[in-house]
């Protein structure tokens, strides 16, 4: 199902998967998914619902309010075979819930972006609340102003957007923005003449852009606007402001720190840029060199990349020169770690725009570094899938860079060899000397986020390998580079492991949960979907197997059914089942499964087969998961990927041979 997503930060919307608006139906419709959008996941009972809903309910009010919520599900979830429970507007207890994930409504984006932004260091936290700010398209719920229901979290809303224009005001002074700050406030203090915070703010930019009349002013105007208003004197700050404004306090001076230098230079360099480079070309190839390094800086810039390079790849396409297209596709070579594509249509029209201009482009030796890049990209996005021609790209782009002796070239095909090292349980070691590899070649030819790819592989296959003191020094060693060149990324997959070390290697289950929480509030606004969905509930049944102490029953009890399992809903699926007590549909959830993905939960998804399987005492389905768990002998289960373990692979080989073979040895039977 496409995802839907929600707006209220102005009239009450809904999208679908493409962007499209969806039809809602009347007021009354709108009204319910918003009282529920309120609610935040709780359930709202039918009886409120009527309350709130009619002054004076009619008769029949309850079964109006249940044509609504049918109607509702009919719209946002298409798809739903008939009868089928649904997933997203619930039916549970005495009442109903919305189950949208906390991404899925602007004003709960909106709230996280503006927590977050509060830790991060002013240009960061400028663009984090840029983005956020940018989200209204009104009052929130505009339409439903009137109501009692509405009215506290739109107050809040408010409120929040408030403190949200006076701090990014705040960072632009940070960063010596001044200027740009004055319109902004100007405009805000027009409808917000109470705001002390931002008179002060408004005073301090004009009198850092050098116009030291106009803060006093704005200062004076503020003293009779509060007196005016709400019979109050100035507080201590704007008095403490005025009086350093007259003494021209040095500490008012605008910053001039190295942050505020380099964004002088980054806003200078670039107009300079724009006056001069006019070729379409030139702006293209730079387009893409902008977006490669976007792409690891952190705080939304990995989804603004991944947003933006289909639209200058199809923009190259239309000047019909293959050499051009596969500098821009191959110039996007940026370091990827997660096994799992973040957008696979996307990835689909990158891997066809890449095999045209393979197609289109001479075989020839001086495009043997192009063809590199292209076949590089096809196996970088491919990733995950069972198609032969991502392994095969990425052995032709590893023997190229080999022959041309191009270390930055082969950085990025080994990437492309990493991401193909997926296709079948017990691969490691092969990922171990690819990131052994990487770490070396890179540096020694200075190509940091590749140094840091390989640093991160390390401590995926050592983690494998049950090594985890090795794993411990890759992560020290990948969170160094990432603090000294600003790779904030690199911080998700450490603080990821650091909860993966705490179940797998100390056993201390209870702390490796709360870990496990702060490492999924981590991933949220990191962009990266592929990694972030279903993550978070799939990690509680993995630990609840991990130890061997419980069964796949024993487990299913922590499966929350109405949980984002995000790709891993079929695996999670005969659990769900196990726990309603339906084991006749759990078995045929178990047959209906899929051989995992190529990717680096392949043993983990493996496992859970198993465990369903050894449960429900399914020979067909251990002996099909035995086959493919053997190559894996000796590794932990899932620890490959660097998040989550199962638990040794031969304990679960054990268990599957004594369940196939009740009379023979588990030492026998694993052999």
């Amino acid at each position: 199902m496409e995802r839907v997503t929600f707006g209220v930060l102005g009239p009450v919307v809904a999208w679908d998967g493409a962007g499209g608006l969806l039809a809602l139906k009347g007021p009354r419709h709108r009204a319910v998914l918003a009282r529920l959008i309120v609610a935040r996941r709780r359930v709202v009972p039918v009886a409120r619902l009527v309350a709130e809903l009619w002054d004076e309910p009619p008769e029949g009010a309850v079964g109006a309010v249940q044509t609504f919520v049918a109607a509702l599900r009919r719209v946002l979830e298409p798809d739903r075979p008939p009868r089928a429970p649904a997933r997203l507007l619930v039916t549970e207890g005495p009442g109903y819930a919305l189950r949208a994930e906390p991404e899925a409504v602007d004003a709960w984006r909106f709230e996280a972006a503006v927590g977050v932004a509060a830790k991060l260091p002013p240009g960061q936290a400028l663009e984090r609340l840029d983005e956020a700010l940018g989200s209204w398209r009104g009052p929130a719920y505009a339409e439903f102003a009137q109501e009692e229901w509405a009215r506290g979290e739109r107050s809040r809303l408010a409120e929040l957007r408030l403190q949200a224009v006076e701090r990014q005001a705040d960072a632009r002074l940070a960063l010596g923005m001044a200027d740009e700050a004055v319109p902004d406030l100007d405009a805000h203090l027009a409808e917000h003449p109470w705001r002390e915070d931002a008179w002060r703010l408004l005073a301090l930019a004009l009198y850092q852009g050098g116009r030291q009349g106009d803060a006093l002013a704005v200062l004076r105007r503020a003293r009779a606007t509060l007196a005016d208003h709400l019979g109050l004197d100035p507080g201590p700050k704007l008095r403490r402001l005025e009086a350093e404004i007259l003494a021209q306090d040095p500490r008012l001076d605008p910053p001039d720190g190295p942050e505020t230098a380099a964004a002088r230079v980054w806003t200078q360099a670039t107009a300079a840029y724009h006056r001069t480079a006019t070729g379409a070309r030139a702006r293209m190839e730079s387009a893409v060199g902008l977006l490669r390094n976007l792409a690891v800086t952190g705080s939304g810039g990995l989804e603004a990349a991944r947003e933006h390079r289909l639209a200058a790849i199809a923009a190259a396409e239309e000047f019909g020169d293959p050499d051009l297209t596969a500098r821009v596709i191959g110039a996007y070579d940026v370091p990827a770690i997660w096994t799992r594509g973040d957008d696979p249509p996307q990835a689909e029209r990158i891997v066809a725009a890449a095999e045209r201009a393979l197609a289109a482009l001479p075989r020839a030796p001086s495009n043997d570094a192009a063809r590199c890049r292209l076949l590089a990209t096809i196996a970088l996005e491919m990733r995950g899938t069972r198609s032969p021609r991502g392994p095969q790209a990425a052995r032709e782009a590893g023997e190229i860079a080999r022959r041309l002796d191009d270390p930055a070239l082969l950085a990025f095909a080994l990437n492309g060899m990493f991401m193909q090292s997926c296709t079948r349980a017990g691969l490691a070691s092969r990922r171990d000397a690819i990131g052994a590899e990487l770490v070396a070649l890179a540096a020694r030819h200075g190509l940091v986020t590749f140094e840091v790819l390989g640093h991160l592989i390390r401590l995926q296959a050592r983690s494998a390998l049950a090594d985890f003191s090795g794993a411990d020094e890759h992560a020290a060693a990948a969170d160094l580079l990432a603090k000294r060149h600003e790779r904030p990324l690199v911080g998700v997959f450490t603080q990821w492991y650091g909860a993966l070390r705490l179940a797998a290697a100390s056993g201390q289950l209870a702390q490796a949960e709360a870990a496990y929480q702060e490492a999924a509030a981590r991933l949220e606004g990191a962009g990266m979907p592929g990694m972030e969905h279903g993550l978070l509930p799939l990690t509680r049944l993995c630990l609840r197997l991990a130890d061997g102490a419980s069964s796949a029953q024993e487990a299913a009890e922590v499966v929350d059914p109405d949980a984002d399992w995000g790709p891993y809903r079929p695996w999670a699926e005969p659990f769900v089942l196990l726990r309603a007590g339906r084991h006749a549909e759990s078995q045929a959830a178990l047959h209906a499964l899929p051989e995992p993905p190529a990717d680096l939960m392949y043993e983990a998804l493996c496992c859970l087969q198993a465990a369903a399987a050894l449960e429900l005492r399914d020979r067909a389905v251990l002996e099909r998961v035995r086959a493919r768990l053997l190559p894996a002998a000796g590794e932990l289960a899932g620890a490959g990927s660097g998040l989550i373990s199962l638990g040794p692979v031969d304990r679960w080989l054990a268990a599957i041979t004594t369940a196939l073979h009740p009379s023979a040895s588990p030492a026998t039977g694993d052999r």
